[in-house]
């Protein structure tokens, strides 16, 4: 198995993903995924970084720095395709979490040192938008966007129809100190509609010194140090993932492989738009 590919550990309540810098051996995003269960409840501490809270499904309370965020939640699964409540939390902060029902919580995390408040990110301040033509179209929910305020993280959620293509034509932001193009580790939590699905994602180099393609499952992590990442859905089968990225410059500036870029003109466009 490759080792870019973190398995779902599909624990009954607790962290069904756990992928820290150190595990995955670059300098910045960390991701968490947590199930609880309708009353259970989770002590969480930010230390060093800010997390970004995202409610994947079903409903918990907040409660930190004295403040009570109660029963966040809107969906019962992010295939209802509604953006989501968030929540944005600040380094060293302790949050106390309850779950008013079954629910999953996404913990989108970077190292940070900044003093921005605790905010709420209700649906209505998620920015909606179709990507792509064809059979390379998406639906992109952009929870925690650059032209929003964060110190490192950037935080989006992407759905794919069953088979059609994603994160592509393929594309990279592996570079430090680049004028056209910025250095951001992402992570893919991957989500299946049915559940028993799968799809393909591939990360490469241009130089082919890391070339790795996976099968990935629902509630499965490919992790991108680098390189380009696209992803391809299986027939009968829909797609969901959530981005988390981060680097030293908060940023989401790219360069398209160039073999593949004409997907992005009217030539391929075209086809799809008399």
């Amino acid at each position: 198995m490759s080792k870019l590919l973190a398995k779902s550990n599909k624990i009954t309540d607790g962290f069904r993903q756990q992928i820290t810098p150190e595990s995955a051996g670059w300098e910045y995003v960390g991701f968490e995924l947590l199930h609880l269960s309708a009353g259970k409840q989770h002590s969480f501490d930010t230390a060093d970084t800010e997390v970004c809270f995202v409610m994947m499904s079903g409903y918990a309370t907040f409660q930190v720095d004295g403040e009570t965020f109660q029963r966040l939640g809107n969906r019962q699964t992010p295939f209802e395709r509604i953006p989501p409540y968030s929540l944005y939390v600040p380094h060293h902060k302790n949050v106390q979490i309850t779950a008013n029902s079954e629910t999953e919580i996404a913990i989108c995390r970077a190292p940070s040192q900044g003093n921005l408040p605790v905010r709420l990110i209700t649906p209505a301040d998620v920015g909606v938008e179709k990507r792509g033509y064809g059979n390379n179209k998406r639906l992109v929910h952009n929870i925690l966007p650059e032209t929003e305020p964060a110190d490192a993280l950037l935080v989006v959620e992407v759905f794919t129809d069953e088979g059609c293509t994603s994160s592509f034509p393929s594309h990279k932001h592996d570079q430090k100190n680049c004028e056209t193009e910025t250095y951001l580790e992402e992570t893919y939590y991957h989500r299946f509609e049915p559940s028993q699905g799968f799809c393909l994602q591939r990360v490469y180099t241009d130089d082919r010194s890391l070339d790795e393609c996976m099968a990935v499952y629902d509630g499965d992590v490919v992790q991108v140090p680098k390189g380009y990442h696209p992803v391809a859905t299986i027939a009968g089968y829909n797609n969901y993932y959530l981005n988390v990225m981060a680097g030293p410059v908060r940023k989401w500036r790219f360069t398209w492989e160039k073999d593949h870029q004409w997907i992005n003109t009217e030539e391929y466009a075209k086809k799809f738009t008399k």
